[in-house]
């Protein structure tokens, strides 16, 4: 494989300082010794939902530095870029290009034209996965007066690209070429699921469709020297599907089972989950998103999913609803949380240090969202200054912020489990579940000689690692 199995960062560019550089300082300074990547979040200019509008991905916004900047961390860290691949920003030179010459302009195709689509019947519209109460159409005016319809799965101004055409692949291999160019070892396949557009289908991850435009994602990332990530939030069997095909699926039903397992102290549902859980994955505990439901669904029973809803909720701002475009007063279950994770263990301290022990463990390449590091809290300020709910966990920490936050004793502990996971020749060998009971969890890595084990009590909430000394080869206990 391409990637260290090294934990990594998730962090927007200009949340650990004001820039690209601040950030690269704050590894230097604090968390060189935790991590072996970095999941940048998208540093490109965009005009809206907080980078996820790209105007391109070939330039760094001037705000975040430059390409030199990125290139400076990524010498010293596998670096992930999303590749926000369903859309572009209406600002974008190329659909700009589009307003300006319609069909004559050499991406006209690059878009969808849902004129060309044929009739779109009301059932069929009630069919379509959606992401906020409306249609996902778009009336636009061409230069010479006339009129079409643009995908618009997320935001007006984030127009969907067309991969029935070949000029979206031909686009999406320059975006690839120049970002690996600069130094990026794997990519975050950013909404990947709404590509798929087939009227009479929910035009969400319509097989096998999706898998083909998958496919040729691994393929050109794999001859540049990179790996690709889908993102996607639906039911488990995807994750397993795209990890059997060679990509790095997400571990987003860890989540929730943590929660349960931590809320509860009943591990049956999490070792269920390690037993089978794809080898290949990226683990992650919370995220720039919300904490996920549909992930969990089929491995946690409803009960103790609503279990984990009610009691989270408690903590936690409004929730982020599933929605239909059917009747657009109409909503859906719960699709995400929206709290901290630390604050959704009740800010306390030996829960969520056995949280991310069992993070740090379980297989696959663990990444710590940068509020998460810092066990941040809730910031409701945040979400009602700009109305975005998940700005709850979406934080911005200055240098001296960050300073103050590694004093912390419970940043302290977490740093010290960063440290022993990247560091530990066990994690680059073979992970096993080993027996305990309903209300502990323990895991185990061996590589040749080398072997770290973990032990959390989900009822005291207490965490010990045991690992061999590469020194006199004698087992050491730790308590975390």
């Amino acid at each position: 494989m391409i990637l260290r199995n090294q934990p990594q960062l998730i962090a927007y560019p200009d949340r650990m300082g004001d820039n690209i550089a601040d950030l690269h300082g704050v590894l230097t300074k604090h968390f060189s010794r935790c991590f072996g990547g970095v999941h940048l979040l998208p540093p490109f200019p965009s005009n809206a939902d907080g980078g996820f509008s790209p105007l391109t991905h070939r330039e760094i916004d001037a705000h975040y530095g430059d390409w030199d900047d990125f290139e400076a961390m990524a010498a010293e860290y596998d670096m992930c870029l999303d590749l926000v691949l369903n859309h572009i920003a209406d600002e974008s030179p190329e659909f700009q290009d589009y307003l300006a010459k319609g069909k004559d302009s050499r991406y006209a195709e690059l878009f969808v034209d849902v004129d060309a689509l044929g009739e779109i019947t009301p059932d069929d519209l009630a069919k379509i996965h959606i992401r906020k109460e409306k249609e996902p159409f778009r009336e636009v005016v061409l230069a010479d007066g006339s009129k079409r319809r643009v995908w618009c799965t997320f935001t007006e101004k984030q127009v969907d690209l067309n991969y029935d055409a070949e000029v979206t692949y031909d686009f999406m291999e320059e975006n690839l070429r120049v970002m690996t160019g600069h130094g990026v070892k794997l990519f975050r396949l950013d909404a990947f699921g709404y590509t798929t557009k087939k009227i009479g289908t929910s035009c969400f991850l319509v097989e096998p469709d999706v898998y083909d435009i998958l496919g040729w994602f691994h393929r050109a990332a794999n001859s540049m020297g990179a790996e690709v990530l889908p993102e996607v939030h639906d039911h488990s069997s995807y994750q397993f599907a795209i990890g059997m095909r060679g990509m790095r699926p997400y571990g987003f039903a860890l989540p929730p089972l943590l929660l349960y397992s931590l809320l509860d102290a009943n591990s049956v549902y999490l070792k269920n989950w390690l037993r089978v859980c794809p080898r290949n994955q990226i683990t992650v505990l919370d995220t720039h998103d919300g904490i996920c439901i549909p992930d969990v669904e089929g491995i946690l029973p409803a009960e103790q999913i609503q279990a984990v809803i009610d009691n989270v909720s408690q903590r936690s701002g409004d929730p982020i609803l599933r929605r239909s475009a059917a009747n657009v007063h109409s909503v859906g279950a719960i699709y995400q949380l929206t709290c901290t994770f630390y604050d959704a263990l009740k800010q306390n301290d030996d829960a969520y240090i056995a949280a991310r022990a069992i993070q740090l463990f379980a297989p696959g390449i663990p990444q710590v969202y940068y509020v998460g590091l810092l066990a941040g809290t809730n910031d409701d300020e945040l979400m009602d200054r700009t109305g975005e709910l998940r700005d709850i966990n979406r934080s911005y920490f200055s240098l001296d912020d960050v300073d103050a936050c590694v004093e912390k004793p419970v940043v302290r502990r977490l740093m010290q489990l960063l440290e022993f996971r990247k560091s530990h020749p066990a994690f680059r060998g073979k992970f096993d579940l080993v027996y305990s009971n309903d209300s502990s969890v323990c895991m185990q890595w061996k590589n040749g000689d080398a072997k770290a084990v973990l032990f959390v009590d989900l009822n005291f909430k207490k965490t010990t690692i045991r690992y061999r000394d590469e020194r006199t080869g004698r087992m050491i206990s730790r308590v975390c």
